[in-house]
């Protein structure tokens, strides 16, 4: 990756697909950020423009880094499509508008063609929601930012980025090694050193690799995926973050069970 750049610079969107497929025709998306443009793409491809389908969107918070690949998903604009659009905040709807309105964006959100609903979820109650279990979890983050579990088939996956967690705080550690319990994997903002997280920038509402690794260790998670990445970042570095977050698991690991960890990058797929 150092070499050929492959990691991408997209902002946040993870797709879910389950195995077998919980429902026909419907698809489940973490996050609008600008990574949802090509998967538009993919989708246009796979299914054209004469198969209507259902998109599930669930939003973690709505900075529009994790919201400006809506305008650029082809899909919202054919008739026959829905759209419908998860979170906790009570103001998603207006959220969602001010992006696609005047002066921000060319085409207002009027001019959808497809189907737009908004889901209000309540934090801490599950959903059955596209075959999928689905719960979420207030996070800490500047306006809030919410994660989430979806189970299906026995497998599990926690979406928890955007997310600071306090070392002084033990029991929203706890709470968090409750949410994150058993996963199969665990997609993890590890945005900052923990030097940083801690000092300079404390409060700014991201984790480290080392708060990932010591939260899904106890919690014995199977798979950690390290996610939005800092964008002074290049190729290099995240390889060599990599290599010291496994390195951190392999000695702390003190006779749990070995956690995989990967680093996200543009188009990869995990199969579970």
């Amino acid at each position: 990756f150092a070499v050929t750049g492959s990691y991408g610079g997209n902002t946040a969107c993870v797709e879910l697909i389950a195995k077998p497929s919980a429902v026909a025709d419907e698809h489940v998306i973490c996050d609008l950020g600008s990574g949802l443009r090509p998967l538009g793409q993919a989708k246009m491809a796979t299914f054209g423009p004469g198969k209507p389908q259902t998109y599930h969107f669930f939003v973690s918070h709505l900075h529009w880094d994790h919201l400006m690949g809506l305008p650029f998903f082809v899909p919202i604009y054919l008739p026959g499509n829905r759209i419908v659009i998860h979170g906790c905040h009570a103001n998603l709807e207006t959220g969602i508008r001010i992006q696609m309105s005047s002066p921000c964006f060319p085409v207002d959100f009027s001019q959808i063609g497809a189907t737009v609903e908004f889901d209000i979820l309540e934090p801490g109650r599950v959903y059955d929601i596209a075959g999928f279990k689905v719960r979420a979890k207030l996070q800490l983050h500047a306006g809030d930012s919410y994660g989430y579990r979806f189970e299906h088939a026995g497998k599990s996956v926690v979406y928890s980025t955007d997310s600071e967690h306090k070392l002084d705080n033990r029991a929203e550690q706890n709470a968090f090694v409750v949410f994150f319990q058993a996963a199969d994997l665990v997609i993890f903002d590890t945005m900052y050193s923990l030097a940083d997280a801690i000092t300079v920038k404390a409060d700014w509402g991201h984790s480290s690799n080392i708060i990932a690794v010591e939260l899904c260790q106890e919690a014995e998670v199977s798979q950690l995926a390290m996610f939005h990445h800092e964008p002074i970042h290049d190729d290099a570095k995240l390889v060599s973050l990599l290599e010291e977050t496994r390195r951190f698991e392999e000695i702390t690991r003190d006779g749990r069970a070995p956690l995989t960890i990967i680093s996200a990058f543009d188009g990869l797929t995990v199969d579970l």
